[in-house]
């Protein structure tokens, strides 16, 4: 949960991931926690307000994760891949096995902000009513939750495990930085009008998953790449 407003927010988040079963809350930079009303709203969860993770920024937050999808209600201009909490929960329960997955909920006055959906490879909407959509954050969350309790019951068996780890979210955006600053180098991007080719290109490498192994092989490319670039101007 992003920059949580209402402390009784993060208590009737708590309370619907405990009846849904789920456990991990992490809380980055909330207006207000501990709070009495959270405590209230969750109604005898307080173990998972106890163990709640608090962070300073999102990206400590999912610094270590391989899967991060946000919880949106907006369109975008730029195209990203969306899914039903069904759909989703329905592909991510076998990744989650070996693989750390983040579902992130945003402010409950203006969700998530597009450089944190940045971060983000898919995006969860809810179905709603198109002229009453707003839903109340923790009626959100009590949603997603009940979606993956019900695909963990039918849930595949272990996925195969992968010659080399998902690549984290920590280790994605270090590549990112990198990127950025070798299609600087070449004369590739302005750097006034980089923001939408990045984002793209987000997308791209969002899409394709992946491991540390693809990550260390891109990363020597673009290293011999600016190498190259570096000795011909010498």
């Amino acid at each position: 949960m992003v920059e949580t407003s209402h402390p009784g927010n993060i208590g009737a988040v708590a309370r619907a991931m405990k009846n849904m079963c789920m456990s991990e809350l992490y809380l980055v930079a909330p207006k207000i926690f501990p709070s009495a009303d959270a405590t209230s709203r969750a109604s005898g969860a307080d173990d998972i307000l106890a163990s709640a993770v608090l962070c300073d920024t999102l990206q400590e937050a999912i610094a270590d994760c391989q899967i991060v999808i946000g919880a949106s209600a907006r369109s975008r201009t730029i195209s990203v891949p969306d899914e039903s909490p069904r759909v989703c929960a329905e592909r991510v329960l076998p990744e989650s096995q070996d693989k750390k997955v983040a579902i992130l909920f945003g402010r409950e006055n203006s969700g998530l902000k597009n450089h944190e959906l940045d971060l983000c490879q898919t995006l969860l909407s809810i179905p709603s009513n198109q002229n009453y959509s707003s839903l109340n954050i923790a009626a959100a969350v009590q949603v997603v939750c009940y979606e993956l309790l019900v695909a963990s019951g039918h849930s595949v068996s272990k996925a195969e495990k992968l010659e080399a780890p998902l690549a984290t979210s920590a280790q994605m955006e270090s590549f990112y930085e990198h990127l950025y600053q070798a299609l600087e180098e070449i004369g590739f991007i302005n750097p006034d009008k980089s923001t939408s080719i990045m984002r793209r290109l987000r997308r791209v490498y969002h899409r394709a998953g992946l491991d540390t192994k693809e990550l260390d092989i891109l990363r020597g490319i673009l290293k011999k790449t600016t190498a190259i670039l570096h000795q011909r101007h010498d």
